[in-house]
């Protein structure tokens, strides 16, 4: 099970990062540990992957099904509109790097999934269960 986040600065911008270990950008998240709650596991990938702090709890925006890199994968996607960011995150051997975009301007690399999600959240696309 995985968690991820979608993190949006006034409706206009998203905070993606871009791993060290995989190509393109992503929404922040990660793999739910044991005995952890899927909300528990996002604010915790928040925190460590773009040192920001929900002001509320996230939002529960879908359950997602990921079967390309495992039979049973299953992605809790969530959005965080109000936060904190007290301090950014230097570069480390998991992120390379943390950055917000125009939701209309996104990088070239950025993952298809997450313009999939954006478009149904923010421009009401038709929702779908596959990441």
């Amino acid at each position: 099970m995985g968690a991820q986040v979608v993190i949006l600065r006034d409706e206009r911008e998203v905070l993606l990062v871009r791993h060290t270990y995989r190509p393109g950008w992503h929404f922040p998240g990660g793999g739910v540990e044991k005995n952890e709650t899927t909300t528990t596991a996002v604010i915790r990938e928040m925190h460590e992957e773009a040192g920001i702090k929900p002001c509320s709890p996230p939002e529960l925006y879908g359950l997602y099904t990921n079967f390309v890199v495992f039979p049973s994968d299953h992605i809790a996607l969530f959005i965080v509109r109000d936060w904190t960011q007290p301090k950014i995150p230097s570069p480390n051997h998991e992120i390379a790097e943390q950055r917000f975009f125009p939701v209309d301007a996104l990088p070239e690399d950025t993952m298809n999934p997450v313009k999939r999600r954006l478009a149904e959240i923010l421009n009401n696309a038709p929702r779908s269960e596959l990441w």
